[in-house]
């Protein structure tokens, strides 16, 4: 290559992500394109990906599985179940619409590959750089790529490495959809059970409710209320993850006019407030019978129990708006803080 008149750049550390990171200050042109070294793609057909970026897009996906396979070049494994469900994975994750995640083959520009600051070492890079690709919103498309068997003489760095190492690879790869989508597993999954706990709870607030055999008594207000505080929670932690993750600066802005200060407080507080006024009765009660509990329960332990929920979500919901106006402040200073090759 040098004699060819390239520049190739010795990177001392190792890690495929490594590579790429360390070259990222040395790179001149508009456009990237990156790709597996081993003869396994063809770098003559650079022309779809070079179409792609002067038509406005500024990531370019190469795709094996819309291109050509060559016989013998991708075990089955790979071919039919690892990279198709890993793509599918990260796809429902994401809400994106990849056919071949895996590829190593793809292309970006100078300014996207800049502000998707990457931190994976390892192989998980290739996951990393297609899910910031759907977090920056960056216009995106796909090219057919060949991939062709390795040469003779040459031994794959799975096969090198043994059995275990594509597992591996697809267990690193999952770890970083499922860290920087956290909030998939927690806010629309918080706000469906916040919403069945409310149906569950608020109904019997002043008694027992009969619907035809079945009675909905204090023991299913309690299911409910769980429901509830599991629910709330869940959608409050996926509020944070969505700012942690947030590399554009909108879902942040978006979130913070949400939970404004000042509304978020005050609903807080009139939850609290709520909440003990509806124990207050049992309280109440509770004191006129010598600190003895009733006999039978009432509407009082109903109204409780609806009560204590409300304490409980307006103490969450004003934590939390310290915490994500805290960590807005944080993320929009490490935005503003990071140079241009990601330090």
């Amino acid at each position: 290559a040098l004699a060819a008149g390239a520049r190739v750049l010795r990177t001392p550390k190792r890690g495929l992500g490594r590579a790429y990171i360390d070259a990222i200050p040395f790179i001149r042109g508009r456009f990237v394109i990156m790709g597996d070294a081993d003869c396994t793609y063809d770098f003559r057909e650079l022309a779809g990906f070079v179409e792609k970026f002067r038509e406005g897009n500024e990531f370019v996906m190469g795709s094996r599985f819309r291109g050509y396979i060559e016989p013998g070049s991708m075990p089955p494994h790979h071919r039919y179940f690892g990279t198709p469900l890993t793509t599918w994975i990260l796809n429902r994750l994401y809400s994106s619409k990849f056919s071949d995640i895996h590829c190593g083959m793809r292309g970006v520009t100078l300014d996207g590959l800049n502000r998707m600051h990457l931190d994976s070492q390892s192989w998980e890079y290739a996951s990393e750089m297609v899910l910031k690709s759907v977090h920056l919103e960056l216009r995106t498309a796909e090219v057919p790529v060949r991939f062709l068997k390795d040469r003779d003489g040459r031994v794959s760095h799975h096969r090198r490495m043994g059995w275990f190492s594509p597992f591996q690879a697809a267990w690193i790869n999952l770890r970083a959809m499922f860290v920087y989508g956290a909030d998939f597993f927690v806010f629309w999954p918080g706000v469906v059970l916040l919403i069945l706990g409310l149906l569950l709870t608020l109904p019997q607030s002043f008694g027992d409710i009969r619907l035809g055999p079945i009675t909905f008594a204090l023991h299913w207000m309690l299911v409910g209320v769980t429901m509830s505080l599991v629910g709330f929670v869940c959608f409050l932690l996926g509020c944070l993850a969505k700012i942690f993750f947030d590399y554009t600066g909108k879902r942040t802005d978006r979130l913070l006019r949400w939970f404004r200060y000042t509304r978020a407080t005050a609903v807080s507080g009139f939850l609290v407030i709520a909440g003990a006024l509806c124990t207050l009765p049992l309280v109440l009660q509770y004191g006129k019978n010598d600190l003895k509990l009733p006999a039978a329960l009432g509407y009082r332990d109903h109204l409780a129990v609806t009560g204590l929920l409300f304490i409980a979500c307006g103490f969450f919901l004003f934590v939390f708006t310290l915490l994500i106006h805290g960590a807005a402040l944080t993320t929009r200073r490490g935005r503003e803080g990071r140079t241009p090759n990601g330090s």
